[in-house]
């Protein structure tokens, strides 16, 4: 068991540390819930694999309107009462799950209900511009620098542990019963509510927040404006995001084309792709309170260099499961051999992204600017989702598992490369980046 060091520190900041961590735990039974929809959509809904790159765009698309909105959500001046309200519009759709029909007969084809699933969903994820960025903001604001890697850490192996506790019982379950989502996910519906509230809880001192002087439009035009200052005059983090514009080419390009893998090239069950998820992320759980310690001490674009190539290498092992084809079967799971080192990588994987993706730009800025930075990155990645999950069944479709698989790994190899060349060629200014 980890001994979380929470003596010795400040009212403000163990009241945090306790919320921060409690919104976790049950964020992590949503996520291994959520760690399975695509795969059951594809299995148990018999959606399409087009239909199933959508509901994987939904979760970054959403981050478009941050793009476009992210001045007016620093104005908004009682940001705890908009994360609740933001928590029931978002998370009761969830409830219309209990009225799905629970035959093939009802989903096959171009089922209505595929339509209704998708926008439950969206619903669901359009919680995530406003969640994200308040979290980044809501704890920069109260952790001291050393800590907030490293509570961060102990709060993400929490939500792993119980993800991938939630994932095997859930994985089992689908097994048992294909049409069980629709009685987990209203109860997903309760739990999404409170784990929001819980961080709405978390002490925040709002600045006063500037009238408001313009119209919508003019409002607009200043979110992007400063969002591309930001971009040109932080030179090392626009190469940070330059960078993962490639990483996330790669990482969606071969999202949706891996949930297809699992079905379609391997024909694996619920119970063996939860294994795989469980066993990664176990592994993961094991490292991240290493690299929660790590990332605060080097530059965050080595650091990502590693998460790079460790997902290109783990997707690589799936090319090389085409080739190699050996497995073991054990309570009713198939571990082929290969896909061992995709468990090793992936794990690698796993602990350093979760890291750099949520927390990463906040050691570009002040700490009072960690909001704007982390809604510029979310956007962006709102921006490659418009395109990429699609492209990467469409590579599937016209050229197999194997050419698709490579352009991800190509794109994630190029986006390592630009982090290592400006890590070395422009470093970054500590006293200016970190206090």
């Amino acid at each position: 068991m980890i001994s979380l060091p929470i003596r010795g520190l400040r009212r403000e900041e163990k009241k945090t540390f306790a919320l921060h961590f409690s919104y976790s735990v049950i964020e992590g039974i949503l996520a291994g819930l959520i760690a399975l929809n695509e795969f059951v959509f594809v299995k148990s809904l018999m959606g399409s694999s087009y239909q199933m790159s959508v509901l994987f765009q939904f979760s970054t698309l959403v981050f478009l309107l941050l793009i476009f909105f992210s001045t007016f959500l620093r104005r908004i001046k009682n940001k705890k009462n908009l994360l609740r309200r933001t928590a029931i519009i978002t998370r009761l759709p969830l409830l219309l799950l209990l009225f799905f029909p629970q035959s093939a007969e009802q989903l096959t084809g171009d089922s209505i209900y595929h339509y209704i699933f998708l926008a439950i969903f969206l619903f669901y994820f359009l919680a995530n511009p406003i969640v994200f960025p308040s979290i980044n903001l809501f704890l920069k604001n109260t952790y001291s620098h050393e800590n907030f890697g490293k509570f961060y850490s102990y709060a993400t192996t929490a939500n792993k542990i119980v993800m991938m506790i939630t994932t095997f019982v859930y994985g089992w379950a689908l097994d048992a019963n294909h049409y069980i989502f629709v009685y987990v996910f209203p109860v997903a519906a309760v739990l999404g509510m409170t784990s929001i509230f819980l961080l709405s809880l978390i002490p925040y001192k709002q600045e006063e927040p500037p009238e408001m002087t313009h119209s919508i439009w003019q409002g607009i035009k200043q979110s992007v404006a400063e969002m591309a200052n930001i971009l040109i005059k932080n030179v090392p983090y626009r190469h940070f995001q330059i960078a993962f514009m490639f990483y996330g080419f790669g990482f969606m390009g071969s999202f949706t084309v891996i949930i297809l893998f699992w079905e379609f090239g391997l024909g694996l069950n619920y119970s063996s792709v939860a294994f795989y998820r469980n066993a990664y992320n176990l592994l993961a759980i094991l490292i991240l309170p290493f690299f929660g310690n790590l990332i605060g001490r080097i530059d965050p674009r080595r650091f990502a260099t590693l998460s790079f190539l460790s997902m290109a290498a783990y997707i690589f092992t799936l090319i090389l499961t085409q080739r190699f084809d050996g497995y073991i079967s054990f309570w009713d799971i198939t571990l082929y051999h290969t896909l061992i080192f995709y468990i090793l990588f992936h794990g690698i994987f796993a602990a350093t992204m979760v890291l750099m993706w949520s927390i990463g730009s906040a050691y570009f800025c002040a700490p009072s600017e960690a909001g704007m930075y982390q809604s510029i990155h979310l956007g962006l990645t709102a921006v490659r989702a418009i395109f990429a999950p699609l492209l990467g069944v469409v590579f599937y479709e016209l050229w197999g598992f194997t050419v698709a698989f490579s352009i991800s790994i190509t794109s994630l190899v190029i986006g390592a490369g630009i982090m290592w060349w400006s890590s070395v060629f422009h470093p970054l200014k500590k006293k200016a980046v970190l206090d």
